[in-house]
């Protein structure tokens, strides 16, 4: 990525220069066109969702369904607790 950064200048488009490095480097030029893109975004040098943001919201929306499974168990065990009869009524 830094190779593609510091010679991005010259270059017409990010996408020939990630092709140019790639071809040399032996690895997809859209995948390094993407890595790019994202340290941009991550740098404050282009608009977007940073690596830490989406990280944040992954893990937020995890604890979320975790939390929506747990209440719907408390749930469950609620009301198959208060259809069982007294115990001290037997």
């Amino acid at each position: 990525m830094r190779l593609v950064l510091n010679h991005l200048d010259e270059y017409p488009t990010l996408t020939a220069a990630c092709e140019s490095v790639s071809g040399r480097l032996g690895f997809g030029a859209e995948s390094l066109r993407r890595w790019v893109r994202q340290a941009q975004i991550d740098g404050g040098q282009r608009d977007g969702v940073t690596t830490i943001d989406a990280d944040e919201v992954k893990r937020l929306r995890r604890e979320n369904r975790e939390l929506r499974e747990a209440n719907a168990i408390l749930k469950d065990a609620a009301v198959f607790f208060a259809g069982e009869p007294d115990p001290r009524r037997r």
